[in-house]
């Protein structure tokens, strides 16, 4: 014992010493050979600690401590003879931190000798009362007295008593009071247990002298007794619906009721039943399910049944209180009705030959729901209908059969056809043992006089294309349905679009008429169809269908496609383009094609299959812009085919799109009528121009004639009328010509010169005076004039190689004129070429210059008038040109 008392005393200087606050820190507490789950053990009591601040944690999963100390078991647990014992965590938020050993031992064994009990020092306290219980929702009067709370330390000392908490000082305010001294508990006003089930209040115990905190703060819980103050409810609306027929028995749906009082009680045991309908319908009295009692109900008789039903607390005893409401329980439909004919039997009548006509209406009646598929009718011709003749479709309105023949009758086969049609609905039969009903139908095949028929509608037969004319393919007969026989009918086509076939008119025969072409666009599919007439001796007439089944023979070789292939200059890079081919025959006299060059291509292009109808070419070297004509040999599967020409065209790209072709084409009509217009001008400037100076110097011939090639000396300082008189003779005129560098107009060139002239042709030039010049390919020229120059030329192709005679009183005509030819053989042959739509744009052009430092001047004699300086080249001529110059430029 004195160790014990030491132990205490100890414990208690360490405990004091953080604080205040003492924890014990074992505890011993008898227990039962087996604790339940949820039983109460003990609750830890610590002294001079804040309760907020402490922490408790078990490590004992099967024990379980809450924020007051209270200790419970979470399972059932079997305690050992030995007893068991686990551990407990005590923390605050002073850095206090215990370890608490719980020894558990069966209630018949004693302590552990030596063991220490804390601060626990009675297992029964009055400071932890069980829970008080009041009942809902009293009369009064008030305030009404619960129940007495003393604290232990009462015996040894005056204390005086608070309380908080719901019911106190927070909602619902007021309803709980206690006296400060004795500590009785009182309830101040009615509490409803539906809104208020359970209040739980806070009790605090002080020295009434020193206002010191005596216990541990108090959770005292207050349980509110229900009473049967709430009649039962119905959850759910009491709409059910049944199929019509359905068996007794059947469930039509559960009625669900609610009570607020307390669960568990019989203030909330409802039981059900039914006030009325009890002939019909049924109630669970414990489930509130409602079930069919017997099977005849017929929606027909009546879609709904309204039924009260009854519901009664405390198990359906007389103090229960109750509820009513109606239950509508409607009945859906079924089919339990077939549909019924008006009638025992009908008949109609139809003319022979007629289809698609109404020959009957076959009113039904249904007592189903209308529109639905219970009433909704279709007909079935169940006997009489083996040839497809009839049909019968239902009135969507009225619900009628509406019999149609669909396929001409004929009288001569059947005068009369029986037919037995039934009637029934979309769904099936269900809750009834009614059949489906049926009715005889007699209908009756009038008499017409009919016109021939052929043998079949149609015919078809099998014709290789080409096939030689007059080639007979078939025979397309009629007969006379009453007579069976085909003796008097004629025979005529209707239709032969593309005229290929003739037809015997007495006897129908098929023979070809013209070449049949399979690939005709009168052909479709490889058929050809033409339609034929049948005409008897009365007029009736009939027709048929021949189809000729084209056979295809290889009469086509394979293609190019029409069109020039674009392919894109780039630098360094040999370029490809892809050529397609087609062929309008069929497999297997088409594709795939074969491709390849011709034995003497040029070896500028490669030829390789792209697939079974394109190719590909490229080029093996580089090749200038430009188009090109790439030959290829393609030939189909069986080896038929020939050369094709490849329009490739090469050219510099923007953007996929050749720049040269754009701007070829940007150079419309217009365009070229705007070129075409100055030098349309320029042309009729230069004629008049020829004409007004040959006009002026009409009456000068005379004078020269006479000086036969002689220059006449004048001593007139001024030009008088001898030098007017002189007249400028041809070679003078192809001299300036020469000079000057321009060839236009010549023929139009001094005065009294004709002269016609063809390109490419033949052309004879009279000068007036003897001269004559004719031209021969592109020109052959022979000059004779009276002063003596002879000259005769050759011009082969575009350029000017001449090879002359002549004689000359001056060498310097001949000299300049072979100058000016060399210039103007460089210069033709470009303005004859074009080269992607350009015109020689590379070489060098010469322009007449009219101003000063010019060499040359326009063609005409009138341009050089008042001009002095451009008159240098004179000097390099002979004398005799020298003074003809200087009268030219004073005339």
């Amino acid at each position: 014992m004195a160790k014990v008392l030491i132990f205490n005393i100890l414990l208690a200087l360490i405990l004091s010493g953080v604080e205040s606050c003492r924890v014990p820190i074992s505890l011993q507490m008898p227990v039962s050979q087996t604790i339940q789950a949820g039983e109460h053990i003990t609750t830890v009591v610590v002294d001079n600690c804040d309760a907020k601040s402490i922490r408790f944690t078990s490590h004992d999963s099967s024990f379980t401590i809450y924020s007051n100390g209270t200790i419970e078991a979470s399972e059932n647990v079997a305690v050992p003879l030995k007893g068991r014992t686990f551990f407990l965590s005590v923390e605050n938020n002073f850095d206090l931190e215990r370890q608490l050993e719980v020894h558990l031992y069966r209630s018949k064994m004693f302590p552990k000798k030596g063991a220490v009990q804390g601060f626990l020092r009675r297992s029964k306290r009055r400071w932890s009362p069980p829970p008080f219980n009041i009942l809902e929702n009293v009369k009064g009067p008030y305030p009404i007295d619960i129940e007495k709370i003393v604290s232990d330390s009462a015996s040894t000392q005056k204390v005086y008593y608070t309380i908080s908490g719901p019911g106190v000082d927070r909602t619902p305010v007021g309803v709980f009071s206690l006296d400060k001294y004795t500590g009785l508990l009182k309830v101040n006003q009615a509490v409803d247990r539906e809104q208020y089930p359970k209040f739980v209040i806070t009790t605090n115990v002080f020295n009434d002298q020193t206002g010191v905190m005596t216990d541990a703060p108090l959770d005292i819980e207050i349980l509110v007794d229900d009473v049967n103050d709430n009649a039962p409810t119905f959850k759910d609306p009491l709409q059910f619906t049944l199929p019509e027929q359905s068996k007794a028995g059947s469930i039509v749906g559960m009625v669900n009721a609610t009570d607020r009082d307390q669960e568990g009680t019989l203030h909330v045991k409802v039981r059900y039943s039914l006030l009325t309908g009890l002939n019909m319908f049924s109630i669970n009295p414990v489930t509130g399910v409602i079930t069919t009692v017997a099977g005849n109900l017929d929606r027909e008789v009546s879609d709904k049944h309204l039924v009260t039903v009854q519901i009664k607390d405390m198990d359906g005893a007389v103090n229960g209180l109750s509820n009513t409401g109606t239950a509508t329980i409607t009945l859906t439909d079924i089919n339990d009705n077939p549909p019924t004919f008006t009638k025992k039997s009908y008949a109609a009548s139809v003319k022979e030959n007629e289809s698609e006509k109404l020959i009957l209406r076959i009113p039904v009646e249904d007592k189903d729901l209308k529109d639905t598929p219970n009433w909704i009718s279709k007909f079935v011709i169940k006997k009489g209908n083996e040839n497809g003749n009839f049909r019968v479709d239902t009135d969507p309105k009225t619900n009628d059969g509406l019999l149609y023949v669909t396929k001409p009758l004929d009288f001569e086969k059947s005068p009369n056809v029986n037919l037995e049609i039934m009637a029934r609905n979309v769904a099936d039969l269900q809750g009834t043992s009614a059949q489906w009903q049926s009715v005889p139908v007699n209908v009756a095949v009038i008499n017409i006089d009919e016109g021939p028929e052929f043998t079949a509608p149609t015919v078809r037969y099998t014709v290789k294309e080409n096939t030689p004319n007059g080639t007979q393919i078939g025979t397309y007969k009629a007969v006379d349905p009453e007579t069976k026989s085909s003796e008097g009918i004629k025979y005529y086509k209707l239709s032969d679009p593309a005229s290929w076939i003739n037809i015997n008119r007495d006897n129908g025969e098929l023979t070809v008429a013209n070449t049949i072409d399979r690939e005709s666009q009168f052909v479709q599919n490889g058929l050809y169809n033409l339609t034929v007439k049948a005409v008897d001796a009365s007029s009736k007439s009939g027709t048929g269908t021949v189809i000729i089944v084209v056979e295809d023979v290889n009469d086509n070789v394979p293609k190019f496609l029409p069109g020039e292939r674009l392919l894109c200059e780039k630098e360094g890079e040999l370029g490809s383009v892809v050529v397609v081919a087609e062929d309008n025959d069929q497999s297997p006299f088409s594709s795939p094609f074969s491709f390849s060059l011709p034995a003497d291509n040029d070896g500028k292009w490669s030829v390789t299959k792209y697939n079974d109808t394109a190719v590909t070419l490229k080029h093996l070297k580089e090749l200038p812009t430009g188009i090109y004509n790439v030959p290829v040999v393609v030939k189909d599967l069986q080896g038929t085919g020939e050369t094709q020409t490849a329009t490739v065209r090469i050219c510099q790209c923007k953007n996929g799109r050749c720049l040269a072709k754009e701007s070829n084409v940007s150079l419309g009509p217009l365009g070229i009528l705007a070129l075409l217009l100055p030098l349309a001008l320029l042309l009729l400037l230069g004629l008049l121009l020829a004409f007004f100076c040959t006009t002026k110097r009409g009456d000068r011939g005379s004078k020269i004639e006479e000086s036969k090639g002689h220059l006449i000396t004048s001593n007139t300082e001024a030009p008088g009328e001898e030098v007017d008189s002189i007249k400028l003779t041809y070679p003078t005129i192809m001299q300036e010509v020469a000079v000057k560098g321009s060839v236009n107009n010549v023929n139009t060139l001094g005065a009294g010169i004709k002269g016609t002239s063809t390109i490419g042709g033949n052309s004879t030039h009279n000068m007036g005076y003897n001269t004559v010049m004719t031209s021969n390919d592109f020109y052959t020229d022979q000059y004779h004039d009276q002063f003596g120059l002879q000259y005769t030329g050759q011009a082969t192709g575009s350029g000017l190689n001449y090879d002359g005679r002549y004689t000359a009183q001056d060498a310097s005509l001949l000299h300049t004129w072979q100058t000016n030819g060399r210039y103007l053989q460089q210069k033709l042959p470009y303005l004859g070429m074009e080269d992607n739509g350009r015109f020689a744009d590379d070489i060098i052009h010469s322009y007449g210059y009219e101003g000063a430092g010019s060499a040359a001047g326009s063609v005409g004699c009138c341009s050089d008038f008042g001009d002095n300086d451009n008159l240098d080249f004179l000097n390099t001529l002979g004398p005799k040109f020298k003074n003809l110059g200087e009268v030219v430029r004073k005339t």
